[in-house]
């Protein structure tokens, strides 16, 4: 069992990157990602709004929506949740974290919008047939979060050096932070056999 959710975490990481894999949650990567403590900051909060989600969702479309046949509003539903818990996490920051919330700006409002957390919520469901059951949906969950946390800072880390370097000017801006993203979202691919080893 143990080395069953160490598989799952350890895949949700690297080999299932929810940024760097499966391309979802772009637009927070590509904008919040130029200083590494906002990086930090945004990966904290879309952590907290994936396991929450998760663990609201899941149970829900398994004991309300599945029983009553309403599987069909999945979507409408899990996007509400978000929404919610998204505005949750903005009044907490903005209380506590006033900061952070102002150097979040609009982005933290798009977590509502990421698609990695709706991602998230909805491929757990997915694997649900392949025998996922909620404490595995939570471990696939804090990995996705773990792994967005990873792509994030990575890259802010990239960006920052990006800043002090000498780029020629056809590259500057755009055209050298998309380069780097696919430079950084090939790297992952080496990771490709990990989690089937743990599983074997």
């Amino acid at each position: 069992m143990l080395k069953t959710f160490i598989a799952i975490f350890v895949a949700a990481i690297l080999t299932e990157n929810y940024i760097l894999q499966k391309f979802l949650g772009i637009c927070p990567f590509l904008g919040v990602s130029k200083k590494t403590n906002t990086a930090l900051g945004m990966s904290v909060a879309v952590i907290f709004v994936m396991l929450l989600s998760t663990a609201v969702t899941y149970p829900l479309y398994m004991f309300v929506l599945v029983p009553t046949g309403l599987e069909y509003l999945e979507t409408l539903l899990f996007i509400l949740i978000i929404a919610a818990l998204v505005q949750l996490v903005e009044i907490v920051m903005k209380r506590y974290i006033p900061t952070l919330y102002k150097a979040l700006g609009i982005y933290l409002p798009l977590i509502t919008t990421n698609c990695a957390v709706l991602g998230v919520t909805m491929l757990v469901i997915e694997k649900s047939g392949a025998g996922y059951g909620f404490a595995e949906a939570m471990v696939n969950a804090l990995g996705a979060g773990v792994g967005y946390m990873l792509s994030m800072l990575l890259f802010s880390g990239v960006r920052e050096r990006l800043e002090n370097s000498d780029i020629p000017d056809f590259l500057k801006g755009l055209p050298i932070t998309l380069i780097s993203a696919s430079l950084l979202a090939l790297s992952f691919i080496g990771f490709g056999g990990i989690a089937d080893a743990l599983m074997a």
